[in-house]
């Protein structure tokens, strides 16, 4: 049976890895430090698919969720990926 990417539906916003570089320049942008920034847990499918195409993803890495309006354009998010959110 094939696998289903979640990332290709189109009701799941569009999600990926902030470089480590870029992800010091985005929180200093946002005046913020990492701890700040909600969470996102690792069994999360959409992660999931995520690792399936770069490779494992360690815990305190920066993910950036674009999510589409028809009202409001695109906005973007940011969450801290985590082992164990919801415990």
């Amino acid at each position: 049976m094939a696998r289903f990417n979640v990332l290709k539906h189109e009701m799941v916003p569009e999600h990926s890895l902030v470089s480590k570089k870029e992800e010091e320049t985005l929180l200093r942008s946002l005046e913020i430090s990492k701890e700040l920034l909600p969470r996102i847990n690792r069994n999360d499918p959409a992660i999931k698919a995520l690792e399936e195409i770069s490779g494992p993803i360690p815990d305190g890495s920066i993910i950036r969720i674009v999510r589409k309006s028809p009202t409001a354009g695109s906005s973007v998010y940011y969450r801290v990926l985590e082992e164990g959110v919801f415990k």
